[in-house]
């Protein structure tokens, strides 16, 4: 992508019309603005999420849904910065996650309430665990920790700077997201847990 190749910056209805081989007019009539342009982009990415049937075991669809958001909003960091809060509504995004995700959630004894909370819960969870870290440099993040870190006072800070090694380590972990999406759907799954807390 654009994007991530040359930068934020670089995304233009020129420079997309460039990669495609068609006019700028086209693109500018398909898309109208920036806007149109990141959910058309969004809805083209979506296209690389897995179709999973409802007919599968719940919990392993889950986290399989929402771990493959989560790894292509992390390989395309700089479309997630874009975007910001606007709403990812494309529907290509809706078929592959969001509509399948909540026929799921109420085929196995959601109500319409607790589906829709469980998929709030999971999908904002993933979109913050990709938002805050460039997962593209990890050493960088990791560095700037690091060196911020360092300048406290440990007096002051005795927690931070006393897990100076294992702070730094959090910053980029994939894991942190992976067990925290994994105790979300442990905590909604009704057929182990009874009925989900709203």
């Amino acid at each position: 992508m654009i994007v991530d190749e040359e930068g934020a910056e670089a995304l233009s209805f020129r420079a997309v019309a460039g990669r495609l081989g068609v006019a700028h007019a086209t693109i500018q009539r398909r898309c109208t603005d920036l806007a149109g342009l990141l959910d058309l982009c969004t809805d083209h990415l979506s296209l690389r999420l897995p179709e999973i049937p409802t007919s599968d075991d719940w919990a392993t669809s889950t986290e399989t849904r929402f771990r493959s958001l989560y790894e292509l909003l992390t390989a395309h960091p700089g479309l997630l910065a874009l975007r910001g809060a606007r709403p990812w509504l494309g529907q290509r995004l809706l078929k592959r996650l969001v509509e399948p995700q909540l026929a799921h959630n109420l085929a196995i004894g959601m109500s319409p309430e607790e589906a829709i909370a469980a998929y709030r819960r999971m999908y904002l969870l993933t979109l913050g665990s990709a938002s805050f870290v460039d997962h593209r440099d990890p050493k960088q993040a990791q560095a700037a920790t690091r060196t911020a870190l360092a300048a406290l006072d440990p007096e002051e800070f005795p927690a931070l700077t006393g897990t100076l090694t294992a702070v730094v380590h959090g910053v980029v972990s994939h894991d942190i997201y992976y067990g925290a999406l994994r105790q979300l759907i442990n905590a909604a799954n009704p057929t182990t847990h009874g009925t989900p807390s709203s």
